[in-house]
């Protein structure tokens, strides 16, 4: 051996040496096939011919080099081989990584580089494959300014030295093939930086499993070995997820929808919640379950919106495979499922993205566009390719591989200006000088145009907070391209009307007149979502003026408000029994209040808005479209709201009929368009949703009496403090 290659065996003994491929491994020196092999935990190595199981030569230990192994054999041509280690009495048998060629090919990295490889976890992360005749796992990660990448776990007694990955090509990407690793392998990365610096050992940003908090390590998880079984949803949702279909969602915490207090109070599995908690959503008619992030993240108490692996469900309740069961069975059962997804902001975790190779690599490195003050996390940087495509794959994976039907993105308007949350000279103006993230705006049409276009019937949905124009409008209009918007206004303002005390209600009608007036520019959904029940807000019940039945009665009047207004509907756990307390994450919803009558009540009034909502056309048809829609009557003495909603055939509208006083009036006369029979769908104020029971005796007959503007009107009972829901069935004969 020369010189030279001594040098290198001293540096690998030392952990110094970037290149192991051009040393490890089978090479040919004077002509002759030689084997290079760093063990330090070995006292003996043998390289055993794969085909005949016989040794082919004993290796060396090299001196100055501990750890190295070293010999020729009396072969000339490249052959198969394995290793057999010994240390003490023990002996094993292992490949050899080293023997192996590159997995990744000159496209692969050329895609990569460019920042347009959108089956970028195919290539990334831990993957199980057979290559070159041997069953192992491929690793690849994408740190461009390490000086040494190495892979780490209990296979190599977690020495960054034994492992160093090969960098390929010119895309920054580090890759090494190990055989034997399967399924459940437990590993992380080991970089040094540009200057040879050890840093802190990282998770893989393209892990697809994760070992449990408070450990940090990422786990190799199979792909592809899952047999789906929602077929027929698959090839209904387009159908069942467009405008003008009926979309109701249910928004949950797994950790704390339901928990188990005889097992030390655990949440429900993934598992689980497919039996317990797909049977209820279906049976309480929603379309769909939103989930709160569920990809992996370090802290509990951020409900998931401080995640670190992008890429791997949260093992908290369960393993990849088992949270698949969970999609299947919401598949199967006729529900979709949404998951936030947090493309915002990520922590500051020394395992996680930040100064990934000793570099501000995902984030920026300015702090004044690359941290976050508010949540004191990073801020991606959307301008560089490489993020914009792993962030955009992302999207892509939770789609192709998990089924999963739509993504609710977290904090838009925070991405969208760079100066949201900043004081002046604390952001930085954009390249016209202006306050817009121009980058992160390209970066979500980008997004919404890729998602939309890879799967058939998916949606994306933005809880945007500001007037922005034009984010449910489509990329090739000007727009951001989303399906859906949160109606972040129509939720402050209504929920602050519903606050006030009824008597006062009258100075404050504007606040529900209002959102009438855009209800249309964009593709809203009502949300009363997590965010409303935490932080000192109170339950949504809490927000409710009054004591007791006048308590539950603003609140059922305020849910059929928002049932027969334009939109669709999101509910968070809890909130559909009027939970009156706020959201615990480390406590279950409080499930025994169905024991009490006024919360069993609002369970059943939810349910039954569901399938009157899903049943009428006129509710859901024309939800986007202001032709759908026609006001009344909004008068603010008597807080009284009338409002027709139409189906696309305009045959059979319907009439919704809000009284927010304690005051029943008889005899109210409210306009409509048809004469004829207009029946009673539904009364928040029924004695099977614990009301007064007043009523209009199943429906009403109009009569040829013109009123605000309408050529005929109904003469009703309007229950105090209700919403009432009239159907037009047939015209009088």
């Amino acid at each position: 051996m020369s010189a030279k290659g001594q040098g290198a065996f001293q540096e690998l003994s030392r952990g110094s040496f970037d290149d192991p491929f051009s040393v490890l491994g089978l090479h040919e020196i004077d002509g002759m096939q030689c084997i290079t092999v760093f063990h330090p935990d070995a006292d003996a190595v043998e390289a055993i011919d794969v085909e005949t199981g016989q040794s082919i030569a004993a290796l060396v230990p090299q001196p100055d080099a501990h750890g190295v192994f070293h010999s020729s054999t009396d072969r000339t041509k490249r052959f198969a081989y394995s290793l057999r280690f010994t240390r003490g009495t023990e002996s094993w048998d292992a490949g050899d990584a080293y023997r192996h060629g590159p997995v990744l090919g000159e496209l692969d990295e050329y895609l990569i580089g460019e920042g347009s490889h959108l089956r970028l976890w195919e290539k990334l992360g831990a993957h199980i494959i057979d290559h070159e005749g041997v069953r192992g796992t491929h690793f690849a990660v994408w740190a461009p300014n390490a000086k040494r990448v190495s892979l780490i776990g209990d296979f190599n007694a977690w020495d960054g030295r034994r492992n160093v990955m090969r960098k390929t090509g010119g895309s920054g990407v580090w890759e090494i093939f190990m055989p034997g690793l399967a399924d459940g392998t437990v590993y992380k990365f080991e970089l040094q930086d540009d200057q040879g610096q050890l840093l802190p050992e990282k998770a893989d940003p393209f892990g697809f499993g994760a070992e449990h908090p408070p450990r940090t390590a990422s786990v190799v998880r199979d792909l592809h070995k899952y047999d789906w079984q929602d077929e027929n949803w698959m090839k209904s949702r387009g159908a069942r997820q467009r405008i003008d279909q009926p979309v109701s969602v249910y928004e949950v915490h797994l950790g704390s929808w339901r928990r188990i207090p005889e097992e030390d109070n655990r949440p429900l599995s993934y598992q689980e919640n497919a039996r317990d908690l797909v049977s209820y959503v279906k049976d309480m008619g929603f379309t769909h379950i939103e989930l709160l992030p569920v990809s992996e993240h370090p802290f509990d108490g951020s409900w998931g919106y401080q995640p670190i692996g992008l890429f791997a469900p949260t093992i908290r309740y369960g393993t990849l495979d088992e949270f698949r069961t969970f999609v299947d069975a919401c598949h199967r059962a006729g529900l979709g499922l949404i998951i936030d997804w947090v493309p915002g902001h990520f922590p500051e975790d020394k395992h996680g993205l930040g100064r990934f190779d000793g570099t501000p690599l995902y984030e920026h490195a300015d702090p004044r566009e690359g941290w976050h003050p508010d949540w004191r996390t990073f801020i991606y940087n959307y301008g560089r390719t490489e993020v914009q495509n792993f962030l955009i794959a992302n999207a892509l994976y939770w789609m192709r591989e998990h089924h999963v039907d739509g993504l609710r993105v977290d904090a838009v308007a925070s991405m969208l200006y760079r100066d949201y949350s900043r004081a002046e000279g604390e952001w930085v103006p954009n390249d016209q000088g202006g306050r817009e993230n121009l980058e992160a705006i390209d970066f979500l049409k980008r997004t919404n145009t890729l998602v939309y276009a890879d799967m058939d019937g998916v949606m994306t949905i933005a809880e945007e907070s500001t007037a922005f124009p034009g984010v449910s409008t489509p990329v090739d209009a000007g727009g951001l391209g989303f399906g859906f918007k949160w109606n972040m206004g129509w939720m402050n303002d209504t929920l602050s009307y519903m606050q006030e005390n009824p008597v006062h209600r009258k100075y404050h009608h504007n606040k529900i007149e209002f959102g009438f007036h855009y209800a249309f520019s964009e593709n809203f959904v009502l949300p009363l979502s997590h965010d409303e029940v935490v932080h000192g807000k109170g339950s949504i019940l809490d927000r409710m003026p009054g004591e007791g039945a006048e308590k539950f009665a603003n609140l059922r009047a305020y849910y059929g408000f928002m049932w027969g207004h334009p939109g669709k509907k999101l509910l968070f756990m809890g909130s559909e029994f009027g939970q009156g307390w706020e959201w615990n994450h480390n406590e279950s919803i409080g499930w025994h209040l169905l024991d009490n009558a006024q919360h069993k009540g609002v369970q059943t009034l939810v349910r039954d808005l569901n399938r009157v909502y899903a049943q009428t056309p006129a509710l859901y048809q024309l939800d986007c479209k202001a032709e759908g829609f026609a006001l009344v009557e909004s008068n603010a003495d008597e807080s009284v709201f009338a409002w027709l909603r139409f189906d696309e055939e305009r045959k059979r509208p319907v009439l919704v009929v809000c009284n927010f006083t304690p005051v029943g009036r008889e005899g109210r006369r409210i306009g409509v368009p048809l004469k004829g029979r207009w029946t009673e769908r539904l009364n928040t104020d029924a004695e099977c949703y614990c009301g007064g029971g007043l009523g209009n005796l199943g429906g009403v007959v109009a009569d040829e009496i013109a009123v605000t503007g309408q050529p005929f009107s109904l003469c009703l009972t309007l229950p105090p403090l209700s919403t009432v829901m009239f159907e037009f069935e047939a015209p009088d004969t």
